[in-house]
């Protein structure tokens, strides 16, 4: 496992921060973004977007659960789905979300304890915000497509200590 720390100050630096992250991005990829009501999910996951290069607009997806955005460049498309009002994981199931995971990034807020079991790779990244505005961020890299710390090393401007990375 390889795991990471960083601080976002505002939204505008979360989307940035999001689109470095979303620019190392594969098909297949899942992100399982963790964190309380206004932690910043779907900020994060707009930068995703934009370093994805996919079409948008990315918005909350909470009431029709999931959102497919075709990519703009050539890339993988972008699988956004909302697990909050999912009552477990036979309904994440319902989704049939495996039948395009290889062709797309899939990124589920409030997925955790319900979307590991979509694939053996991938980031389990939490929010955190504090009462200044700015927020945490912690990625845990689940798998062996995430077992090189230097993947992260693009993200070192947004690192909170003076490490850019640390293996657990």
């Amino acid at each position: 496992m390889t795991s990471w720390r960083g601080l976002l100050s505002s939204a505008p630096d979360a989307q940035a921060f999001g689109a470095a992250l979303g620019a190392l991005l594969e098909a297949g990829d899942l992100l399982v973004l963790n964190g309380p009501l206004g932690a910043g999910k779907t900020t994060l996951t707009q930068g995703l977007a934009g370093g994805m290069g996919v079409r948008g607009p990315i918005t909350s997806p909470t009431f029709v659960i999931a959102r497919v955005h075709p990519s703009l460049v050539d890339g993988p498309k972008l699988v956004h789905v909302d697990a909050y009002r999912l009552g477990g994981s036979a309904e994440l199931d319902d989704l049939d979300l495996d039948t395009e995971f290889e062709q797309a990034v899939t990124v589920v807020e409030w997925g955790a304890g319900l979307a590991e079991s979509l694939g053996e790779n991938r980031l389990e990244i939490t929010l955190s915000p504090s009462s200044d505005g700015s927020r945490q961020v912690a990625i845990v890299g689940v798998g062996q497509r995430w077992v090189d710390a230097d993947t992260f090393v693009p993200l070192a401007r947004w690192c909170d200590s003076g490490e850019e990375h640390d293996i657990s």
